[in-house]
């Protein structure tokens, strides 16, 4: 088992309820500081977070798994190919997990799942994305790979790599400068004009971009007020 979920810290949970909410999710666990959310393929927490804190406002890249020492067993035996034994199981706040460290450095999380059904009241036209912006895409991409991630074909031959999860979602890794670092998205297969018009009759800002490798809606953040705050970005899939 493999799906996409990454967690948000935020300490403006109300008003990211509401928007994902709008956006099509379910919230299937509601444990104070904590809450997760169904989309039709993927997950995605909120966790409580201290408002002007440095973690305020900011991603973690994480997934699900269903056994955390047969997914680090078969993580450790892909990554043998190329020398390496990215999976660790461990303890961390929230208990047992899986520590994965890619080439670059870069650590998450890989989780039991709570619950491994996805909500069928979700919209199923929406999936949960989480980049990996690394100064070493290769390496991230291996990493990926090792962990049972699926590569899914791209337009351009550069150094991107987008995957699926066997259980919902898409893993994207992204070249960026310095240390590496997590996003958040959305991927929409259904009508995304319909989708803008839905989130702008429940009261948020949405607006549309075509670009060559299609269309775009960036919806305001509700982690952040201002002209210049960056948009939540939710990409056409067809």
């Amino acid at each position: 088992m493999l799906r996409v979920r990454p967690i948000h810290f935020t300490s403006r949970l109300d008003q990211w309820d509401r928007l994902l909410t709008d956006l099509g999710m379910v919230r299937t666990v509601d444990d104070g500081s904590w809450k997760e959310y169904d989309a039709g393929a993927g997950r995605l927490a909120l966790h409580a977070a201290e408002a002007g804190s440095a973690g305020d406002g900011t991603t973690a890249f994480g997934v699900e798994v269903g056994d955390l020492a047969e997914f680090a067993r078969r993580t450790n035996e892909a990554g043998a190919d190329d020398g390496t034994s990215p999976a660790e199981l461990t303890k961390a706040d929230h208990g047992d997990t899986c520590r994965i460290t890619g080439g670059d450095g870069f650590s998450f999380f890989a989780d039991k799942a709570a619950h491994s059904a996805q909500s069928t009241a979700a919209d199923p036209a929406l999936v949960v994305v989480e980049v990996w912006f690394s100064p070493d895409a290769a390496a991230a991409a291996q990493t990926l790979r090792s962990i049972g991630a699926r590569l899914r074909p791209v337009p351009d031959d550069d150094e991107t790599a987008d995957f699926t999860a066997k259980n919902g979602g898409v893993l994207m890794v992204r070249p960026g400068n310095g240390n590496a670092r997590a996003g958040l998205g959305f991927e929409y297969t259904g009508d995304l004009s319909a989708l803008q018009d839905r989130l702008a009759a429940a009261g948020h800002q949405a607006s549309m971009t075509e670009e060559a490798f299609g269309r775009t809606l960036h919806v305001a953040n509700p982690d952040l007020v201002g002209a210049d705050a960056p948009a939540l970005w939710v990409s056409a899939r067809h």
